[in-house]
């Protein structure tokens, strides 16, 4: 117990030395990436050390969580890579200290983290994604000439809504110029139309000074003394260059943070639960309140301005309703009557329309918040889970590869980070769309990485080889039908001679039992395909033979005859099965006959390993025969040189 303390402090002492590390390395990084994204926002701003101090502290608040499972991952590789590769995971193994139990202390550490994690974002996460938006939201507009935007309306200038055609960024010249200058009303409102013109801040902050080369100036000259239904006068100015200042307080002020309160990431968990509920409420009112007026609306349809048609009754009362066509009664209708009946029915129309499209425009607002609450109250729990997850990826990952430092480690790393944020910014990305539900979206992720986290645990802990290339190429090899051929060396040291007696007995013995078998079954001839697929009889001949010749093949690798060595290598490697059955299972192999073209394709493919195992035992009697013909001789010259002696 004393041996295992002192191996988790020891393994826990490495771990969190590495973790401090790795833990600023991966905030820098996302810092880098997420400061791309406001680039923008900071640039000639003419921003103070505080406000940016505040924008970086804000940012670095919001990123901790996500940069917490990529230093426990990039972390616990690097633990258990250096103790992999300096033999201290060997050693502790050898101790009777399983990988699990060496893992114990870290898993208590990671525990403490995914609850630090769950913390800051519940409690701290809320607080400084607030002040990160408001603090956006106040960059925004400290400096409008800069955030204009091309071919859209601007209305970041209180009174002024202002359209550029074109912006010259280099030198930031405007052109294409359109101002909307409203103050009581739109009748005393001023059009400003010019071909350029550039838009500064004074020195004091207090004003913006535009100054506007060859336009135009049109403005109304409302009085008051006049009556409402008296024609306007206006004012027309032709101008070849125009300055004019507006009032705009250009110094740094924090915007309302009222504008923010229905962002969900701004929440914690208990918020979201009291928000939804409100949500939820608010918006089932409205959808049953639309339920009502679309059904209202819908029992009418037949009080449309179509169906108003002056003479309808008396229509009715001369053909009977039953009989009553309205077309025909509209193709009676003077022309006047018709056009106004077909626009009334298109004003009501396009009414109806637009009334249903502001319904859906509020209803589909309301879901998409309902939405982002329930996306941010799963995200608490999904990127806690994540330093688990990610902690049961590196560790035994470290394990198996056992190799330390930044190299591996670090490529390791970034490749799991880049399959859990593409699955999981995909999920994101269609769960607020509306397009896959909520917890699937938020969950796909998670539920990708665990089953793989459990996989390199088990193997870990069993000491198997996942990243053995060997063994995969040779699995594939097999699966492909395609040929291994052995390699036999000669050995430096030989414990155990070769019992050459025995052996050349067993080869003669093989030969008898290949020639046997080959005039039994005559492997040339295509098979049966109902006794292959319905009713299989095992073959164990050719099983025996290869277990016989493996043994031989074993006991004669420690000879130092290099005729005998050459022709071991010529022995092929035999697949025992594939002559007889696709599959081991009867089961798997009725379900293959039964599927087209598969159970063709299977079919072809056995009778091939057919062929293959006729050239193979034929190749195996002749080198049967070399290896018996040479230890003859071997044994002959060894008698004949006991005999002189």
């Amino acid at each position: 117990m004393a041996i295992i303390k002192k191996l988790d402090t020891f393994i826990a002492r490495q771990f969190l030395m590495l973790f401090v590390g790795t833990f600023f390395i991966s905030l820098f990084v996302l810092m880098m990436q997420f400061l791309w994204q406001y680039i923008d926002k900071l640039i000639g701003k003419g921003l103070t050390i505080d406000v940016l101090a505040q924008f970086f502290g804000y940012m670095s608040l919001i990123l901790i969580p996500q940069a917490l499972p990529l230093a426990i991952l990039l972390s616990s590789l690097i633990t258990f890579g250096n103790l992999g590769e300096s033999s201290e995971l060997t050693a502790i193994k050898a101790a009777g200290i399983s990988l699990r139990q060496s893992m114990r202390s870290l898993t208590v550490i990671v525990v403490f983290i995914a609850l630090v994690s769950f913390y800051f974002q519940n409690i701290v996460a809320p607080s400084a994604n607030i002040s990160f938006a408001q603090l956006l939201l106040s960059m925004k507009q400290k400096s409008p000439e800069l955030e204009i935007p091309e071919g859209v309306f601007y209305d970041g200038i209180p009174g002024s809504n202002l359209y550029v055609q074109r912006k010259d960024v280099n030198t930031g010249k405007l052109y294409g110029i359109m101002i909307y200058r409203m103050t009581d009303s739109f009748e005393d409102a001023a059009i400003i139309l010019a071909d350029s013109g550039m838009l500064q801040s004074t020195t004091d902050k207090k004003h913006l000074v535009l100054n506007l080369w060859s336009g135009e100036w049109f403005e109304n000259m409302k009085n008051s003394q006049l009556s409402d239904n008296a024609n306007v006068p206006y004012r027309r100015e032709t101008f070849t260059k125009k300055r004019i200042v507006l009032d705009f307080d250009s110094d740094f002020n924090l915007a309302d943070a009222s504008v923010l309160s229905n962002n969900a990431r701004g929440k914690s968990l208990a918020r979201i639960k009291r928000d939804l509920d409100s949500l939820n409420q608010t918006y089932d009112s409205i959808g049953r309140e639309n339920y009502k007026v679309l059904a209202i609306t819908t029992d009418n349809t037949r009080n449309t301005p179509i169906n108003r048609i002056p003479d309808r009754k008396r229509a009715e009362k001369a053909v009977g309703a039953k009989s009553f066509n309205i077309d025909s009664v509209f193709s009676k209708m003077p022309t006047e009557k018709r056009l106004s009946a077909v626009n009334n029915a298109m004003m009501q129309v396009q009414s109806e329309i637009s009334e249903i499209g502001f319904r859906e425009m509020v209803t589909s607002d309301g879901d998409r918040l309902i939405r982002q609450h329930k996306i941010e109250a799963i995200n608490k729990f999904t990127m806690a889970l994540s330093c688990l997850i990610f902690f049961f990826i590196g560790a035994p990952l470290g394990a198996i590869i056992r190799k330390g430092g930044l190299g591996v480690p670090v490529i390791i790393s970034v490749i799991v980070f880049i399959v859990y944020y593409i699955f999981d910014n995909t999920g994101y990305r269609m769960a607020r769309g509306g397009m896959w539900a909520v917890w699937f979206g938020k969950g796909i992720a998670t539920s990708i990485l665990t089953p793989l986290a459990i996989f390199f645990t088990y193997k870990a802990n069993n000491d198997s080889m996942v990243f053995n290339v060997d063994a995969y190429r040779e699995m594939g090899m097999r699966v492909l039908g395609m040929r291994i051929k052995r390699n036999i060396s000669r050995k430096e040291v030989i414990i155990n001679t070769p019992e050459y007696t025995e052996d050349k007995n067993t080869l003669e013995s093989i030969s008898k039992e290949i020639t046997i078998y080959a005039e039994r079954h005559n492997l040339i001839k295509l098979p049966n395909p109902i006794k292959v697929f319905f009713k299989y009889e095992p073959d164990n001949a050719i099983k025996n033979i290869g277990e016989q010749l493996d043994s031989v093949i074993e006991d004669l690798s420690n000879t130092r005859d290099k005729v005998i060595l050459t022709e071991l290598n010529s022995y092929p490697v035999m697949s025992l099965t594939a002559h007889t059955r696709p599959f081991e299972r009867k089961w798997e192999n009725i379900i293959t006959a039964l599927i087209f073209p598969l159970g063709i394709i299977l079919y072809i493919r056995m009778c091939c390993f057919r062929i293959r195992l006729y050239r193979d035992l034929r190749t195996i009697k002749r080198t049967n025969d070399n290896i018996t013909r040479r230890i003859e001789e071997v044994f002959s010259s060894h008698e004949i040189l006991q005999n002189k002696i």
